[in-house]
């Protein structure tokens, strides 16, 4: 049984995975004439704010959080990036989604060990969580080709979903190391 801290702790991450699953990636571009440019990747935060989550809270947290989350997105409100109920188990990005759980049980794993977390361990785990989490997202669209039995389908939606976003993922692995210098140095100073 979960007590207060714990079911607190569970709906903080709720929170931050509903809401960071609709901001946007921008980054802003000084240019020379004193203009400011916007680039916006095709991601949300929402894989950052993940990461970022397993790595304060514990593996457990996050997977009862990100279960309630889909839960409430398959049968409530339409919490997903592109809407939600039973009819986004047929869309691809459900299988980007059931990858969550592969990266949150990898991240979890620098969380296990009782030692201060370095940055090379964090990039190493944090790359395989992406890939698992792809690796899934590319096997669930198989397994819907196999249903729909339209090539063209499966190889546009592996270009959209992975290829396409899988450079942006493992890029915002910088900014998550930076935030967790932060962190990290308050959590072993104690």
């Amino acid at each position: 049984m979960l007590n207060v801290s714990k079911i607190i702790e569970v709906f903080i991450s709720l929170q931050i995975i509903i809401i960071s699953t609709f901001i946007p990636v921008f980054f802003y571009i000084p240019f020379t004439n004193k203009l400011i440019g916007s680039f916006e990747m095709p991601i949300t935060w929402q894989l950052p704010s993940i990461v970022i989550i397993t790595l304060i809270f514990t593996g457990k947290i996050v997977i009862k959080a990100f279960s309630i989350y889909l839960i409430i997105g398959l049968f409530f409100i339409p919490v997903f990036d592109q809407g939600g109920s039973l009819g986004y188990l047929l869309t691809p990005n459900f299988g980007y989604l059931l990858g969550m759980y592969p990266l949150i049980k990898i991240i979890d794993i620098l969380n296990k060990r009782k030692q201060m977390i370095k940055y090379y361990d964090l990039l190493k785990y944090g790359i395989l969580g992406i890939c698992s989490m792809h690796l899934i997202g590319i096997i669930y669209n198989c397994i819907l080709f196999l249903n729909y039995k339209q090539s063209e389908i499966l190889l546009y939606n592996i270009s959209k979903y992975s290829l396409g976003k899988l450079g942006y993922h493992l890029l915002m692995l910088t900014p998550i190391t930076v935030l967790f210098k932060i962190f990290n140095k308050n959590r072993y100073q104690r």
